[in-house]
């Protein structure tokens, strides 16, 4: 019962938290002029030879409202769910936000287009898949952190954290962000809870979504890393080492696959069958890596780029976090330096089961730490 409350109480803060940001951002736009007007920009299709007639709708006012709100990326991700990648630097936003998009649009929300307009339904379904996976991923935000700290009060205040987070704004617009956490958080408890393929699963799609879901791969490569130590020095077992290394290098092989498969569909779609003078600079590249020169070639995106003494007002709007972030690092390594300076491996050395307890790999039996922890501490009324 205490656990069903706990779950309860985050959900209602994730929902609180959504609904407080909404109603701020309706507030806002209504009393101040928009910063970026890209939202009134909305040609027809590329695919639509000639301009077609939009049919009347019953409420305007309403989809005007949804309209105006698109602005900043959620223009591409909107564009791309209508239209498919028409330009080149359309394709540094990835598909799977968009996919979803327009699946619901021609499904569930299919018979609002007549009552608001096609444009302003691929908005709310933007809307809706952003906010319903941030709830997901603060639930699985707090089963995470009580698989880690075994403490579901801490656990609570993580979440409630991550609900009210300084980049709130992203996870409620139609930005990619909320299905990017859901992926990465629940693939991560998943695995963390001695489940194997399916994090490969949802590691994979988060690179569908975000081009830093390939570096979840990481964490297939850490567990690797402590199961081969574990069945090296404790359990003697040369094979089973060298078992573990390959499934965990199978596994990470796995997850960049999406990505890398993007990138070659915009290689075929822009650089295919042209002819070497037609051809943009990176198709000539010996890697032609799409996403790199996009990022660089029209936002200006690249490694150290961004420290100009021009940037320097945006690091003082950062700061704030910055130093949270930087104090908390600093705690946590007064607290346990020989565990942050090993990777974990400090805490192996002292207590045998801790591999196995945490990363077992069908030699030892597997424990839910979740319930675990639940059972083990006893739930009562946070305290904040």
């Amino acid at each position: 019962m205490a656990e069903t409350n706990y779950t309860k109480t985050i959900l209602q803060y994730a929902i609180t938290s959504r609904i407080l940001l909404l109603t701020l951002i309706v507030l806002w736009r209504s009393l101040l002029s928009p910063y970026d007007t890209s939202a009134s920009l909305n040609p027809n299709c590329l695919s639509h030879s000639s301009q077609s007639t939009k049919p009347p709708i019953l409420f305007p006012s309403i989809a005007s409202a949804i309209e105006e709100s698109i602005v900043w990326d959620s223009v591409y991700f909107v564009r791309i769910a209508q239209c498919g990648y028409e330009y080149e630097q359309t394709y540094a936003f990835f598909p799977l936000l968009p996919l979803f998009i327009s699946l619901l649009s021609n499904s569930v929300f299919r018979p609002l287009v007549p009552v608001i307009g096609y444009r302003a339904v691929l908005g709310l379904s933007g809307y809706v898949i952003s906010n319903v996976a941030f709830l997901f991923a603060a639930f699985y935000m707090y089963r995470l952190s009580l698989v880690i700290l075994k403490d579901p009060d801490a656990s609570l205040r993580a979440s409630i954290l991550f609900c009210f987070n300084p980049a709130s704004i992203f996870y409620s617009s139609i930005y990619s962000e909320s299905l990017y956490a859901l992926l990465s958080i629940g693939g991560t408890y998943l695995l963390m809870c001695g489940v194997n393929n399916v994090p490969v699963l949802l590691f994979a799609l988060s690179g569908s979504v975000r081009s830093n879901g390939v570096l979840n791969a990481g964490y297939y490569g850490f567990k690797a890393l402590h199961q081969s130590y574990y069945a090296m020095n404790f359990k003697k077992r040369v094979h089973l080492a060298l078992q573990v290394v390959l499934a965990g290098a199978l596994r990470c092989i796995c997850i960049p696959i999406p990505f890398l498969a993007y990138q070659a569909y915009g290689y075929y779609n822009i650089c295919h069958g042209r002819e070497p003078d037609e051809m943009r600079p990176w198709c000539k590249a010996r890697i032609p890596l799409l996403y790199g020169f996009i990022q660089s070639h029209y936002w200006g995106v690249g490694f150290l780029k961004y420290f100009q003494l021009k940037q320097l007002p945006n690091f003082l709007l950062a700061s704030p976090v910055l130093s949270l972030a930087f104090f908390s690092i600093h705690s946590y390594l007064k607290a346990d330096p020989e565990n942050f300076c090993s990777l974990g491996f400090g805490a192996t050395l002292k207590r045998k089961n801790a591999a196995a307890l945490l990363f077992s790999e069908g030699e030892e039996p597997v424990r839910d730490d979740y319930h675990y922890a639940a059972k083990q501490v006893p739930l009562q009324s946070p305290k904040f």
